[in-house]
């Protein structure tokens, strides 16, 4: 048994509701930018903190005209954008509670959060999401008020909202205390059925100020940031709300192919992603150069890079390798810095680990990457990186306010300011979660002497093969997927006699793949799954995971899907992370194939 514990830094406001955080950002820079909308020609314009705090308030003045009542639960389903956090803040001015609903939510996936929610009303952003709810709305009969934010109707509630007094608007804000519920946010569902976890003011209040104090280099007077991953989950909703309170200047694009011309235009100082983004952007730049001839001297620069950053953690940087980085400076990392607007200095990431070598290679670039662990059920962070405090290939150590405790099975537990009141009408699964203030995470890691948590995998998913060996398959999935070629990756082998894998080819990476490899940019996911050379690069990614596992932990066969999997397709939740019981049985036939014949590290493709 490990702990570390951090005590909070910023005393506790057992009072204050997340509205304060708002009021108290207009008090101190009223004038500032708060967030910036993108124009059709790509540049920005401001809005001030005074200015949101105005449209806040006329909106939620427009729900209480429409007769929301305080406590009541809204459903929002929208993409990332300037409206969500102001409806966000409207709605807890106006005293009511936000049910978020991923935009990429079924017709079915809705219906179980409304719900199971009790919403009683829905504010949709789109005519397909309206579309969807549509197919829905007979079964949910207590949704009685359905908005269209793609319709105007903000607007239009604001309009029929001027007469309602300033003072309501005041009583309503004010009536939450720090215990109660700020929203209910539904878990993505990858080991299960969602769950309501119920996040409180007090979490978003406490982790907000003292994460900011801790992060106090990363959200700096004059900082800036573009969010692009869904404010539907938790770690972009979060890191909204610390922005606010802050004083961090937003954009969103949540278009990930207007995402360069976008940060080229806003310039951020920090970037929030999951490390899939990180991979593809290496990827990308790494496939692009070798387009241009200049494939060679890419990968000098990135293991340039990376020497670099090792040599940084070791004390001293040798004169033939400052020299070599001072020029790959000039000729490849001032070009990707460029890429990402020019300003970029950290990125916090989190969902799943980076890896050691694309920790080092940004390093070097000069974008410190925090890596971060969190849950819903942590309100996004409980560990993370700090400028100050920074270990590549760790989650880093616990934030103010919060401890972290592994115990002898390897097993997460966390407590402290950010952990969660409970599941939303689930007393029994709440009881189940923890031993008294601390909580279960049912995620395996490692605390080193220095307190930096290392993730290991999910104790749901480890494998136990035939032979009783412990897979962790994040051990070998999270390399196998670097490579540019995979999109997704499944091992499996629970009870089996050697561990295997399911692969799925990234559509995206596969043309210019084939491009640069002198193949047919055209041919088909069907070809390109049996292509031999699409096969070696695949066994080489294989091969160099088994790298880091004893045998008996090392896979022995693989088979390459030609479907896509997909949150479409039921087998990825929002954030892109497997379902991991859904593949297996939806995929049973195929993995029982690959076990029908004498184990050799050779792949085959297998379409179903």
């Amino acid at each position: 048994m490990k702990e570390y514990s951090v005590p909070a830094v910023i005393p506790a406001d057992p009072a204050a509701n997340t509205t304060d955080l708002l009021l108290k950002r207009v008090e101190e820079t009223p004038d500032a930018p708060l967030f910036a909308l993108q124009r059709e020609d790509g540049e920005w314009d401001d809005i001030s903190a005074r200015e949101f705090l105005a449209q806040v308030r006329s909106l939620a003045k427009g729900f209480i005209a429409a007769g929301i009542q305080p406590g009541e639960r809204i459903a929002l389903m929208s993409k990332t954008r300037y409206e969500w956090t102001l409806i966000d803040f409207a709605v807890w001015f106006a005293g009511a509670v936000l049910v978020p609903v991923y935009e990429t939510s079924s017709p079915s996936q809705m219906k179980f959060s409304i719900t199971d929610a009790g919403a009683t009303a829905a504010i949709l952003e789109t005519a397909d999401h309206f579309a969807r709810f549509d197919e829905i709305a007979g079964d949910v009969p207590q949704v009685s008020k359905v908005w269209q934010i793609d319709l105007e109707d903000l607007d239009k509630l604001i309009a029929s909202g001027s007469e309602v007094d300033d003072a309501e608007v005041e009583r309503r804000r004010s009536l939450a205390k720090g215990s109660d519920m700020a929203t209910l946010i539904y878990t993505s569902g990858s080991t299960g059925k969602p769950k309501g976890c119920v996040l409180t003011h007090s979490n978003f209040v406490e982790l907000s100020r003292n994460a900011a104090e801790a992060m106090k280099e990363v959200v700096a007077p004059g900082a800036s940031t573009l969010l692009f991953i869904t404010t539907a989950h938790v770690f972009a909703r979060f890191i909204s709300i610390l922005a606010v309170h802050a004083g961090v200047r937003v954009g969103h694009q949540p278009d990930t192919k207007q995402l360069l011309p976008a940060l080229a235009t806003f310039k951020p100082t920090f970037l929030l992603a999951v490390p899939r983004v990180f991979e593809k952007v290496y990827n990308s730049s790494e496939q692009k150069a070798e387009a241009g001839g200049k494939g060679r001297i890419f990968r000098k620069a990135a293991h340039v890079a990376v020497e670099h950053s090792k040599a940084l953690d070791a004390g001293k940087v040798p004169l033939g390798l400052k020299l070599q980085f001072a020029l790959f400076d000039k000729l490849v990392y001032s070009k990707l810095r460029a890429a990402l607007g020019g300003r970029v200095k950290y990125a916090v990431s989190g969902s799943a680990p980076l890896g050691l070598y694309l920790g080092h290679f940004y390093r070097s670039l000069g974008i410190k990457i925090l890596e971060g662990y969190g849950l819903t059920e942590t309100t996004a962070p409980a560990t993370v990186n700090l400028v100050t405090k920074f270990k590549i290939g760790t989650t880093g150590p616990a934030l103010p306010g919060t401890g972290i405790r592994v115990d002898d099975d390897g097993v997460i537990w966390v407590k402290g300011v950010n952990v969660f009141a409970g599941y939303w009408n689930n007393p029994e699964a709440t009881a189940a979660s923890f031993d008294g203030e601390w909580y279960n995470t049912g995620d395996i890691g490692e605390l080193d002497d220095d307190g930096y948590l290392v993730i290991t995998g999910r104790k749901k998913e480890l494998i136990v093969t035939a032979g009783g060996k412990n897979v962790a398959p994040a051990a070998l999935e999270d390399p196998i997927r670097q490579n540019l070629l995979v999109g997704q990756v499944i091992v499996v082998g629970d009870r089996k006699p050697f561990v295997s894998a399911l692969i799925t080819l990234d559509t995206e990476m596969l043309p210019v793949w084939l491009h640069n490899n002198g193949e047919d940019a055209g041919m088909s996911v069907e070809t390109a799954a049996k292509h031999p050379k699409v096969l070696a690069e695949l066994q080489r990614s294989i091969d160099d995971a088994n790298q880091r596992v004893s045998r008996a932990e090392s896979v022995r066969k693989f088979t390459v899907l030609t479907d896509e999997l997909s949150e479409a397709t039921g087998h990825l939740t929002p954030k892109l992370s497997i379902k991991r019981d859904r593949i297996l049985a939806d995929y049973a036939d195929v993995i029982e194939q690959m076990y029908s014949v004498q184990p050799e590290t050779q792949g085959h493709s297998l379409a179903h």
